[in-house]
């Protein structure tokens, strides 16, 4: 009996292993074609410099952050349209910058943004 414990255990453990490695390698699954792929940049609108730290979010239901590049990037469910909004959360590091909504027609699996938002007054 407790050897069949200790099988059911290493026989979980092994498998839960093979997920693991299977995910570090090819990543997580998306759903073929019901995805799209949002990237971009978010430069200042007066300097032309990237913006760490700009809130990115698609219909309120996935967010990111921009990275020291300025460079973002997420799935979201696929539609005809895409609401994406850019919205300064950390205006103390890198000054106030006015949020912007932008309105995206979708028609490829991937969607590139170069964003220009203006300094806050």
């Amino acid at each position: 009996m407790r050897q069949n414990w200790i099988r059911n255990i290493m026989g979980g453990l092994s498998f839960t292993t093979a997920l693991f490695i299977f995910q570090a390698c090819y990543g997580t699954p998306q759903d073929f074609g019901l995805d799209v792929f949002v990237e971009g940049k978010v430069v200042s609108k007066t300097t032309g410099e990237p913006i760490k730290g700009i809130k990115v979010s698609a219909a309120s239901l996935q967010h990111t952050v921009t990275d020291d590049k300025g460079m973002f990037s997420f799935y979201t469910v696929k539609s005809d349209q895409l609401q994406i909004s850019f919205e300064d959360v950390d205006g103390v590091d890198n000054g106030t910058f006015i949020r912007k909504d932008s309105l995206v027609s979708i028609v490829k699996d991937k969607i590139y943004l170069d964003i220009k938002l203006e300094n806050g007054k």
